[in-house]
């Protein structure tokens, strides 16, 4: 499994949006000169995650961009099912019901099941807020006398 840059280049504006957002409502040039991402780029990712409820957009001079819920209500698997589709390793492990002619007699099926299940657990452990506390005590322990 590959995540695209769509998948990364969201994740990162999300976490911007989660280290700013005592800052209100946040523009999206800010964000993307702070992440050094191409504003259109950024523009064909924000229709994705307003449909998908985790961020909100207010027009107008004061407009811009900021999270939709708390960032640790937010989960990294969230984000990316929402930019990238499905995170399974192969198509049959997300198919319910599983639509292989062959499953029935699959010996690699519950392989790939259990690393479906291993992927979405891990991502879906992961706040935004998990994040920014890891990068948080990063730098605070990153001191020199």
């Amino acid at each position: 499994m590959r995540i695209s840059t769509k998948g990364r280049y969201a994740l990162r504006m999300l976490l911007d949006l989660a280290e700013h957002r005592e800052s209100g409502f946040i523009a999206l040039k800010d964000i993307a000169a702070r992440q050094d991402i191409s504003k259109k780029y950024l523009e064909q990712i924000i229709p994705l995650l307003t449909k998908g409820s985790i961020l909100r957009a207010s027009r107008g001079t004061t407009g811009g961009y900021m999270l939709a819920h708390a960032p640790d209500k937010i989960t990294v698997g969230e984000i990316l099912r929402l930019t990238e589709g499905s995170l399974s390793p192969v198509a049959c492990a997300d198919e319910d019901p599983i639509e292989c002619t062959r499953c029935a007699d699959c010996p690699t099926l519950p392989v790939w099941q259990g690393l479906a299940r291993v992927i979405c657990t891990y991502l879906d452990g992961i706040t935004l807020q998990d994040i920014l506390d890891q990068q948080h005590a990063k730098v605070s322990s990153n001191y020199v006398i």
